[in-house]
């Protein structure tokens, strides 16, 4: 058997994402795309459509000159509209260090990512980390 497609989207959504391929990443996104980043620091709140996410990501690049490494353990879809995905992330950010487990959740619509609520392992350190 193989994947199921809404697993397939955010495979290939993590991949693009993790080689820093925003052109192709920005095709798996509807318009009206949101994400959700938790915490209090500079990159968390409520990010409505793709301009504010794609700007969202390149901050996160920028920020951790190129360092950062979002590598994807697992995904799972529930086969109506939904995935879950596991990753592990790595980054330097002047004299700081991320390094910790997240979690990504997805709502897939007609093909595209339409929502991601992004959870982290420790919020305190991924505000120390992001400080605003």
């Amino acid at each position: 058997m193989g994947e199921h497609p809404d697993a397939a989207v955010v495979r290939r959504a993590c991949t693009a994402f993790q080689q820093g391929d925003l052109d192709t990443l920005s095709t798996l996104l509807t318009a009206d795309v949101m994400q959700h980043v938790p915490g209090d620091n500079m990159i968390s709140g409520h990010h409505k459509g793709r301009d504010a996410c794609m700007r969202l990501y390149r901050t996160e690049f920028e920020e951790t000159g190129g360092t950062m490494r979002v590598d994807l353990e697992s995904v799972m879809p529930d086969g109506r509209g939904h995935v879950i995905s596991g990753h592990h992330v790595r980054a330097e950010r002047g004299n700081r260090t991320l390094d910790m487990k997240t979690g990504l959740f997805f709502t897939i619509v007609g093909g595209k990512v339409s929502d991601i609520d992004q959870c982290v392992e420790d919020i305190d350190a991924a505000n120390a980390f992001w400080g605003k």
